[in-house]
């Protein structure tokens, strides 16, 4: 009987080569994540400029901030891995009704984030190494949230846009965002000297953009969307686990940001530049774990399970060389850039050099950390993704943070040297997933819970 339930195999065209399909996805992607990295550590660069006690309130208020946000980005994720396996499975008849739970998940989860942060926002002054520091972070934080619903409702398209293999359309919508956030933080924060209210009305402005661009060409999909309580069911199913992760990583990030962020304005500063500055490493993978989500969904429809390592292990070769590249380049001049974004604080300089380097200990194994959970997320072996990232996050960074930054007086280096050990755990134990196929059982019901919405 369990045979009957299993769909058909369908042809993938880019089977032969999934190297080059990868590419093909993960480009744009990347592109979009690049100009998300450009657009904020432009805002840093800008709100820089008011001082450090600025840097740091902003820092803090954007990772609470994102917190706020991170259940419902994890979420909609789940959206993309039901959309690409349909795809596979030859199911397009479903998209409509995928979308429309997306949306709705979306909306909901967005105006519940704006609320909870007008309530959180006057919390961090409390939480902030100076007085100074934590105006600035209710300061922004109060604004910023106001976007929340544009910044889910966004990410909601943007999972479908890449559930059916495109790309590109996100991409055009993110440096259209990124165009219109940088003009705004030069107009406002230099032109009319707003400071981190500013920056936090040009972020929601690019925001709005970006959803903008993303919405009006897809109309007519849109017009099309179908509203049903089972598709919603389907989305949070596959989501909740990923959102839950998200939100617990995110959770264990925070109290690491937090306990910088009490030790000096200077640390936390430092926290906050070189955060910015490695996303450029970080972003190729995360870009490749997207993109082989994806292709590790569509085969999952398909029925073709044995493409999932091939898959995998093109998207580790590179996304590995890539983060190789980055870690010499680091190496060689991380000092020198770190000098060049705080120009005239020595301290600051000092500081974020010293981040660099630590850095260098986890570049490749956050690469291979990320793209392995793409993979897992593919195939719908979501509660395993899910409970190694929370239980290597909450076992290492906090208490080691805490020890070694707190306690023993290594200040931020010390939680970043607590991040590392995360990430190379973290990254060994999903690979240990990929590798043995214990996502297979996970693939397998995918396929049987398509096959019964056929039925």
């Amino acid at each position: 009987m369990s045979a009957l339930l299993e769909p058909r195999s369908k042809p993938l065209a880019w089977a032969e080569r999934p190297g080059r399909e990868l590419l093909r996805l993960a480009g744009p992607i990347t592109v979009s994540m690049v100009s998300f990295a450009t657009m904020t550590l432009a805002s840093t660069a800008f709100v820089a400029r008011v001082g450090s006690d600025a840097l740091a309130g902003v820092g803090l208020a954007s990772v609470v901030g994102f917190a706020l946000i991170c259940f419902g980005v994890g979420l909609l994720r789940g959206a993309k891995t039901l959309v690409s396996q349909a795809i596979g499975a030859g199911r397009q008849d479903r998209i409509p009704e995928l979308l429309g739970a997306a949306v709705a998940t979306a909306l909901v989860l967005g105006f519940a984030a704006m609320l909870a942060g007008q309530f959180v926002a006057p919390l961090l002054v409390k939480l902030s190494a100076s007085p100074r520091a934590g105006h600035f972070a209710w300061q922004y934080l109060t604004i910023r949230s106001l976007g929340a619903p544009l910044v889910l409702g966004y990410a909601a398209l943007r999972e479908w846009r890449y559930g059916v293999g495109d790309s590109k359309s996100p991409m055009r919508a993110s440096l259209a965002g990124n165009a219109v956030n940088i003009s705004l933080d030069a107009i406002l924060i230099l032109g009319f000297d707003m400071g981190v209210r500013g920056a936090a009305i040009a972020t929601i402005c690019g925001t709005a953009t970006e959803l903008a661009m993303l919405a009006w060409p897809s109309r007519a999909q849109l017009a099309k969307v179908v509203w049903k309580i089972k598709a919603v069911r389907e989305v949070w199913a596959q989501g909740v686990p990923n959102g839950l992760q998200f939100i617990m990583e995110v959770g264990s990030f925070l109290i690491l940001t937090v306990l910088v962020a009490r030790m000096s304005a200077t640390d936390g500063a430092a926290h906050q530049l070189v955060l910015h500055l490695i996303n450029v490493s970080f972003l190729p993978a995360h870009a490749l774990a997207e993109a082989a989500a994806v292709l590790v969904g569509q085969a999952v429809g398909a029925g073709k399970d044995a493409l999932v390592p091939s898959v995998a292990r093109r998207a580790l070769a590179i996304g590995a060389g890539y983060s190789t590249v980055c870690l010499v380049v680091f190496a060689v001049l991380g000092g020198t850039i770190a000098s060049a974004m705080s120009p005239g604080d020595a301290a600051l300089a000092a500081r974020a050099t010293l981040l660099v380097h630590v850095s260098l200990a986890f570049l490749v194994a956050d690469a291979a950390n990320v793209i392995a959970r793409g993979v897992l997320r593919g195939a719908s072996d979501i509660r395993y993704a899910a409970v190694v990232g929370i239980v290597t996050s909450w076992v290492t960074t906090p208490p080691l943070t805490w020890l070694l930054g707190v306690h023993w007086g290594l200040g931020a280096a010390g939680g970043w040297m607590a991040l590392a050990l995360e990430i190379i755990v973290g990254a060994s134990l999903y690979w240990l997933r990929v590798w043995r196929g214990g996502w297979r059982p996970a693939a397998a019901a995918a396929r049987r819970a398509i096959a019964g919405a056929t039925v």
